[in-house]
């Protein structure tokens, strides 16, 4: 059993439920992957994040102290999606359409106070989709992680993990699990599926060999 303040090789977050929702499958995914993971031999750990603007920050940040990780893998909730998608870039932005679980609703400020316009993720993001796609699990590169809590965290992870020596930073959306799913979604994984795709992810990012170089842009 690992330690709770153990310094570890990987971390995952996943966010508690929001929007009136009584699920969020980010969390469960990031609890399991870390197990998966743990079982491979690789040293292990998940923290879940409120759903806040204001306090998931700080929350993440006792998270990176305590565990000391190597490589940070932020996971959140695209109902709507129906792949795993590979976060590629955070921007210094909040604008919520919702209210977040604490009732703040920002217009247009910065996630960082002077901070660049935007950060990319340091996962090896081509290696991470196409090995997750490997697995037979649908998978794809996004370019939008949103303007909610999800490119929050984002933002701050990528803000200050070299505050904290992370190596290898980054954000995965996931969507629905099938197990969970409320009324009305069809676009939905297993469970299973999700956290293998943030075990998968956590490898390949724990490999220090480039990134691929090809070309998987979009035109629009």
């Amino acid at each position: 059993m690992l330690n709770a303040d153990a310094p570890v090789h990987v971390l995952l977050t996943g966010f508690e439920p929001f929007g009136g929702d009584a699920h969020n499958p980010s969390w469960p995914a990031a609890q399991e992957a870390a197990t998966l993971l743990q079982e491979r031999g690789v040293a292990a750990a998940a923290a879940l994040l409120p759903c806040e603007f204001a306090a998931s920050g700080p929350v993440l940040d006792e998270a990176l102290r305590r565990h000391q990780p190597e490589v940070v893998i932020a996971c959140g909730l695209a109902g709507g999606r129906a792949a795993v998608t590979v976060e590629r870039v955070a921007v210094n932005l909040q604008d919520a359409r919702i209210p977040d679980n604490a009732g703040h609703q920002p217009a247009g400020t910065a996630v960082v106070d002077d901070g660049p316009v935007a950060w990319f993720s340091t996962l090896p993001v081509k290696r991470v989709a196409g090995s997750i796609q490997g697995e037979g699990i649908p998978a794809e590169l996004s370019l939008s992680a949103g303007s909610f809590v999800c490119n929050h965290v984002f933002a701050h992870l990528m803000s200050s993990a070299p505050a904290h020596d992370v190596r290898c930073a980054g954000f995965i959306h996931v969507p629905w699990d099938a197990e969970h799913a409320p009324d009305g979604i069809t676009q939905t994984l297993p469970a299973e599926q999700l956290a293998r795709a943030l075990a998968v992810a956590a490898f390949q990012a724990l490999d220090p060999a480039p990134d691929l170089d090809t070309p998987e842009g979009t035109l629009h």
